[in-house]
């Protein structure tokens, strides 16, 4: 990271100050409109971190999102969303879109229910290049929405400003899961082929007995084998197939543990340590969950 610099915000108010924007009251929530006097403040590799929420809406982009093999443009705009700490590393062709970043902290939330389901917008947790390609029609969804939030900026705070702002955040991160689920499905050619991979990565780990040596399948090791973030890979699946990796993979380890289960001279705890299980009770208690019998059971029957 050499000549790279290492920015870290921990209130909305600094960044805006160091930004040049001038700040709304409420120093818990704002939005900017990129422009080229604080977009070219950033350089290519510099990395930033906030310790709050920043959502990015690109109203038009001139550059490219990788998805699987495939490069697509944001001919329509897009949507990119980031967790409080998470390190954001400045692009290249950062200075190439126009757009606004809404930011809030935590603190907003707090005493309302989204401050508890905030965390079950897993987009959050993507990565850059697993942002939200819009459509035109979403596009407008989400404009109206920002110039909603911005109105309620711009208005002099009252006993309902809050609330009202609480509202117009969940109404947006609620539609933007709707388009998401609306890109998983149109791009299905592509994430299917993202699976296949999935499958190929699991049966190489079973196959080449890596859990003997690296213990039980993780969602995070087969999402850094395909280059993606664990939540994206995960909201893939319980889209195109209706079940978590995790549950995923658990699947897949049954089915390798019925075959080796056939071999009269193989013992329940042999397959248990094989398949990267500590202890084989741990191994006999999933089995009987998804088979809805025991290891053992099982091997008398199909041993008879």
């Amino acid at each position: 990271m050499s000549g790279h610099v290492l920015y870290n915000f921990d209130t909305i108010s600094k960044l805006m100050f160091y930004l040049g924007v001038q700040c709304q009251d409420n120093p818990l929530i704002a939005m900017m409109k990129y422009s080229p006097e604080n977009v070219y403040r950033w350089n290519p590799g510099d990395q930033i971190t906030l310790n709050f929420f920043k959502i990015s809406f690109k109203t038009s982009f001139s550059g490219t999102v990788r998805y699987g093999q495939k490069s697509y443009g944001f001919k329509d705009g897009g949507l990119a969303f980031i967790a409080p700490h998470q390190a954001l590393t400045v692009s290249a062709d950062s200075n190439v879109y126009e757009g606004y970043s809404l930011y809030f902290h935590a603190d907003l939330l707090r005493n309302y229910p989204l401050e508890g389901t905030i965390k079950n917008y897993n987009f959050f947790h993507y990565s850059t290049s697993e942002a939200l390609s819009l459509s035109g029609k979403e596009k407008k969804v989400v404009a109206s929405l920002f110039h909603a939030i911005s109105e309620e900026l711009l208005t002099d705070s009252d006993l309902f400003s809050q609330d009202i702002l609480i509202s117009q955040l969940e109404q947006l991160l609620n539609y933007s899961n709707r388009f998401y689920h609306r890109q998983f499905i149109t791009r299905k050619k592509v994430h299917h082929s993202l699976i296949n991979k999935l499958d190929n990565a699991l049966e190489k780990y079973l196959h080449d007995n890596m859990p003997l040596t690296q213990g039980l399948p993780t969602v995070q090791y087969f999402a850094d084998q395909l280059n993606i973030t664990a939540h994206y890979l995960s909201d893939i699946l319980r889209t195109l197939s209706g079940i978590s990796t995790q549950q995923y993979i658990q699947s897949k380890l049954i089915e390798t543990a019925k075959e080796r289960l056939l071999s009269r001279n193989a013992t329940v705890a042999d397959v248990a340590y094989e398949l990267g299980f500590a202890y084989p009770q741990s191994f006999s208690k999933m089995f009987k969950k998804h088979t809805g019998q025991s290891p053992l059971q099982y091997k008398k029957m199909i041993n008879y």
